[in-house]
């Protein structure tokens, strides 16, 4: 979570951990953990507090007025990164249309102050006809309707997108070129192997999310046969729902491809949970009976052959 906190640009000054038995409706966590992280929060001086799960839109609305800092979740940390990192139209369209799709239910949040303001008979007001409503409601059903004809806008031009690479791969199959699609967790080296079978010039960044535009290499094999290679935006563990959703017609590409190389970074303690997680999000893409050639990354940073040899072991089907 620091990580992902660092790659958005945000210095980390302290971290807390807990245990949770039940989550807390209203604040995630308890009222002792409230309070708790509120005097480290003045003692540390920040800013803004995060959370490396989705908060509710009460919960996060609760931990504002308990904490007056701004709170952030998980998953528009994540969104946050995605807009830093789209560059292409396709790619800050998907961003675009996964950031509203979070925001929509959130809205009440920042117009709750106006409610305050207005007294308690508009706050009535609302189940008393138009008329009575304040200003703060008219603007939020304003607001909510501007955003819902975004997304319909958005989902369109998507859609034209899905329907353009899909009659860009009709082309590829007639040519009868195959595809490499290289997947794994996000740094977990897939530029990097993409430049080095291309002779490329892909970005490579020691960041997450680093790629969100795919990015497609003609390489020639041993044998003398071109193929196409993909670089594939990496995945995460809870990866927010509304990214998978807005980024289907670039992770599309994985579907139609001829094989999946999985890139896994050997050297990170995680591995194996990471490699889990890439699994997971391929079975939610639909990419279940494809097959898949892990190639174990990074080994040179293992200490000895006998770990590269166990970690072969876990992986039958996988190179180093």
């Amino acid at each position: 979570m620091a990580q992902l906190a660092r790659t958005a640009g945000v210095e980390v000054s302290g971290q807390t951990f807990q245990k949770l038995d039940g989550i807390n409706p209203a604040t995630y966590v308890g009222k002792g953990k409230v309070e708790e992280i509120g005097i480290l929060k003045e003692e540390l001086g920040c800013d803004v507090v995060i959370f490396d799960d989705e908060l509710s839109p009460r919960q996060q609305r609760e931990l504002e007025e308990a904490w007056v800092v701004k709170v952030l979740d998980r998953t528009s940390l994540i969104l946050d990164i995605f807009a830093q990192h789209a560059h292409t139209r396709e790619g800050q369209l998907q961003v675009e249309l996964a950031q509203y799709e979070y925001r929509l239910p959130r809205l009440t949040r920042m117009w709750t102050h106006l409610a305050r303001q207005a007294g308690g008979g508009v706050a009535r007001g609302g189940a008393g006809g138009v008329g009575l409503r304040g200003p703060g409601e008219r603007q939020l059903e304003i607001d909510r309707r501007r955003i819902r004809e975004r997304i319909a806008q958005l989902k369109q031009e998507l859609e034209r997108v899905r329907t353009h690479r899909r009659l860009y791969r009709q082309r590829r199959r007639r040519a009868d070129v195959r595809v490499v699609a290289i997947v794994g967790y996000t740094n977990a080296g897939k530029s990097t192997l993409l430049n080095a079978v291309s002779g490329a010039e892909v970005l490579v960044e020691n960041k997450l999310f680093a790629t969100l535009d795919p990015t497609t290499r003609r390489v020639l094999l041993p044998q003398g046969q071109a193929a196409l290679f993909t670089d594939t935006v990496g995945f995460i563990q809870k990866l927010p729902t509304q990214l998978v959703a807005a980024f289907r017609a670039t992770l599309e590409e994985i579907n139609d491809a001829d094989l999946l190389l999985h890139i896994l970074d050997i050297t990170h303690p995680n591995a194996l949970l990471q490699s889990r997680v890439v699994e997971d999000t391929l079975k939610e893409l639909g990419a279940i009976d494809m097959p898949v050639l892990v190639a174990l990354n990074k080994v040179d940073g293992l200490n000895s052959s006998d770990q590269v040899q166990h970690m072969m072991r876990e992986f039958p089907n996988s190179l180093a």
